[in-house]
């Protein structure tokens, strides 16, 4: 090749080069677990921090738990707002724009949590400032999914749509993983009093340096929105374009979703403060046992990603769907003080929960064409988790407190029958080319 020909490739735009698969398989899954990290952060270590940034009620030791969970579930809410905004704008002006933005919002949430002053030194004003973080991470993540789903189907090469769509909860396990084991790491290196004082608030900061270091992976990822698409600047989709136009498939979303993030939320966040609350288990060990599992449950994601791409998608969802709807209540009944009990019951549910998880993305993706596909999955997606997820440890915190801890476990099974009968529904999409 001469001199010329090297520098007319060197000069050749992103638009035109054939992306690295593999590259784009990166620059999604590192970028998304960086963002996990820090959203998970605050669920692993809320028992540590609840009573520096909310008082205690009179008599009651939950008090401070249930305002911790109450803020988490806060900002499960501005997640549609997320996905609707950052949706629309990777619709209109490119993933990659979206996946910048996304990144950089959940870097200064992070740092934002980590310097909420405490409740005894200001007041009001310490529930506010995190809040206020809560708001501003949950914004991010709601769009983060919208996005990096996209991008990662549209990323993939036929026949592996099922696998690509897998590394969404790959990574966003890699991220929890992150967080569980900070988190468990500085409970061992920490006594009880320093975690509860200003051991928690380092994890936070971590959380926001590693924000700048997904950045930095992101800039390197090439656009996928369909150039005919992006050409168009004078018909881009309005905001609310795929509610309007696709009522049918946003309702879709809701319905695939409802039983999928109960479950999610339930086994892979919620069951260690379950145990906790429930059956006395160890803070420490509730941790440890969490992060075993989510290693177990990481390297199943492309296994099912990989089945769904030879079987279909839909035997997998039904598989997940009817399992929960019939095993959740005695699975959650089998939890004790247990190690060992506690460990089994979360990898039997993380086996279950990989029927929905690995191909969530690529179910997502299928629904939509390219024009409003961020959008149209980000916002009925963000909401039905918003409404179910998000409120999962809240709920069943709740039910504990009013003294009905054992009508949770049948509220996780109903969500996930509601949605067995939507995936009867469903056409099978595995072999279908992806709409552009």
């Amino acid at each position: 090749m001469s001199n010329a020909e090297h520098l007319a490739k060197d000069r050749t735009p992103d638009s035109v080069r054939p992306p690295s698969r593999l590259r784009q398989l990166a620059a999604a899954s590192i970028g998304n677990a960086v963002e996990w990290y820090d959203w998970y952060a605050y669920s692993f270590l809320a028992v540590y921090f609840a009573e520096q940034v909310f008082p205690k009620g009179a008599g009651n030791s939950l008090v401070p738990l249930l305002s911790t969970f109450a803020v988490f579930a806060v900002g499960f809410f501005m997640r549609p707002v997320g996905g609707l905004l950052m949706g629309a704008i990777a619709d209109r002006h490119g993933r990659r724009t979206a996946l910048t933005l996304t990144i950089l919002l959940m870097g200064g949430g992070s740092l934002l949590v980590a310097l909420t002053p405490t409740y005894t030194a200001t007041g009001i004003l310490a529930p506010l400032v995190l809040v206020l973080a809560r708001l501003v991470q949950g914004l991010s993540v709601g769009g983060e999914f919208a996005a990096s789903t996209t991008f990662l189907v549209e990323s993939a090469g036929p026949g592996r749509r099922g696998l690509f769509s897998s590394f969404q909860y790959v990574s966003t396990t890699a991220g929890q993983l992150l967080a569980s084991a900070t988190a468990a790491l500085l409970a061992a290196l920490l006594t009880e009093q320093q975690m509860g004082q200003w051991g928690w608030r380092v994890a936070f900061l971590i959380g926001a340096l590693l924000s700048l270091l997904g950045l930095w992976i992101r800039r390197g990822a090439q656009e996928t929105l369909p150039q005919a698409v992006e050409q168009r600047a004078a018909d881009r989709p309005g905001l609310f374009e795929a509610l309007r136009r696709h009522p049918r498939q946003s309702l879709l979303i809701c319905g695939i979703t409802a039983g999928g993030t109960i479950a999610y939320y339930t086994w892979t966040t919620y069951l260690p403060t379950y145990a906790q609350v429930n059956a006395g288990f160890d803070k420490g060990e509730a941790l440890t046992v969490g992060t075993l599992s989510l290693i177990f449950f990481a390297l199943l994601q492309p296994l099912g990603g990989l089945l769904s791409d030879r079987v279909g998608r839909k035997p997998l969802l039904l598989g997940f769907s009817l399992g929960f709807a019939v095993l959740a209540v005695p699975l959650l009944h089998l939890v004790t003080d247990s190690f060992v009990s506690l460990l089994l019951v979360q990898c039997a549910g993380m086996v279950l929960l990989t029927g929905y998880t690995s191909v969530a993305a690529a179910v997502n993706a299928e629904v939509f064409p390219a024009r409003v596909r961020a959008a149209g999955i980000g916002f009925p997606y963000s909401l039905t988790v918003a409404l179910f997820g998000g409120t999962a440890p809240y709920v069943g915190t709740w039910f504990k407190q009013a003294g009905h801890a054992g009508l949770f476990p049948w509220y996780v099974a109903a969500l996930c029958l509601v949605s067995f009968l939507v995936y009867l529904t469903l056409p099978e999409t595995a072999r279908q080319e992806l709409e552009k």
